[in-house]
């Protein structure tokens, strides 16, 4: 038996290669500096800094 959580394998791209999704910064944040994500009923803050680096906040 192993002591492996199954979930955490949803941070590794899949193995089927090709199925990965990128979105462009400027399609995501459409002229803002910040968007807010939801996930599980959490939402999460990801925003631009003044010096371009992105910031996740709970």
């Amino acid at each position: 038996m192993s002591d492996k959580d199954p979930e955490d394998d949803r941070d590794e791209p899949a193995a089927t290669g090709g199925s990965e999704r990128t979105i462009q910064a400027d399609e995501l944040f459409a002229g803002k500096r910040e968007v807010w994500i939801e996930l599980e009923g959490v939402r999460y803050r990801l925003r631009i800094t003044r010096r371009g680096k992105l910031i996740l906040q709970k």
